[in-house]
C-alpha cells in the first residue's frame, strides 16, 4: 500500500469530533435538504417545479421539526436522569 492509501484508510478508523456549537449544528441543514430532495425525486413520477419545491419544503420542515422535538425529549430525559432522580435518592448524580 502507498502512504496516501494508508493515510486515507487511517482517517476512517478514528472517530470524527463533532461539536454541539451553533456552527456545527448548521451543517444539519444541507444534509436535511439533500435527503429531502433525493427522497422526493425518487418518489414522484414526473417532476413539476412548483409541486416538487412545495413538497420538498414541507418534507424539510417536517424533518427539522421532528429533530427539534426529539432533541427536546432527549434533553428532558437527560435532565430528569441526571438532576431529578439523584435528588429524589438523596445523593449526587455521578
Amino acid at each position: 500500500m502507498t502512504a496516501l492509501t494508508c493515510t486515507l484508510l487511517a482517517g476512517f478508523t478514528t472517530p470524527m469530533r463533532i461539536d454541539t456549537t451553533v456552527g456545527s449544528m448548521l451543517w444539519l441543514l444541507p444534509l436535511v435538504v439533500a435527503i429531502a430532495v433525493v427522497y422526493k425525486a425518487t418518489k414522484v413520477r414526473q417532476i413539476e417545479v412548483r409541486a416538487f419545491a412545495r413538497e420538498t419544503g414541507l418534507l424539510i420542515g417536517s424533518i427539522l421539526v421532528f429533530i427539534a422535538v426529539a432533541a427536546l425529549i432527549l434533553y428532558g430525559v437527560a435532565w430528569f436522569v441526571t438532576e431529578q432522580i439523584p435528588a429524589m435518592a438523596g445523593g449526587p448524580a455521578f
